[in-house]
């Protein structure tokens, strides 16, 4: 009978030490809300520079409004846009090689969005970086 009970609790506390409670924490959205989206001033114009951080040539395009454009490894190319007149703008990249790419955006000042394309080893890495109506930036 002592044998069947001290394995009872042996098993017991095994069991507690296994899925100990953790205490509750209560914060607020300010304290734990990570980053804020990056955003723009809607119908403003803006400058994109575009760096090519990865070993091979990448292509970009904005779409309805210019041919492709090859960036060599290392080089920056500085885009206009004139977001009162081109509504959810976008800018797509794709590597020469046809490697996966990930895209690094950061506002500078009130109107420049830089876009650094970098190497990725995800399986389909990021293809464009797309300006909403509202200025709220989008990495696809």
């Amino acid at each position: 009978m002592w044998k069947l009970v001290s394995a009872a609790l042996v098993s017991t506390s095994i069991l507690l030490n296994i899925n100990p409670t953790l205490p509750a924490f209560a914060g607020t959205c300010a304290s734990k809300c990570g980053t804020r989206p990056l955003q723009f001033t809607p119908g403003k114009s803006l400058y994109l520079e575009v760096t090519n951080k990865t070993p091979n040539t990448v292509i970009i395009q904005k779409p309805g409004s210019s041919d492709p454009i090859a960036l060599q490894p290392g080089r920056m190319m500085q885009l206009y846009t004139n977001a009162g007149t081109e509504p959810n703008m976008s800018l797509l990249f794709w590597s020469d090689a046809g490697l996966s790419l990930q895209a690094n955006v950061s506002k500078h000042g009130t109107g420049t969005l830089r876009v650094e394309l970098r190497p990725t080893w995800r399986v389909h890495g990021d293809r464009a970086v797309y300006i909403m109506d509202d200025g709220r930036v989008n990495v696809l």
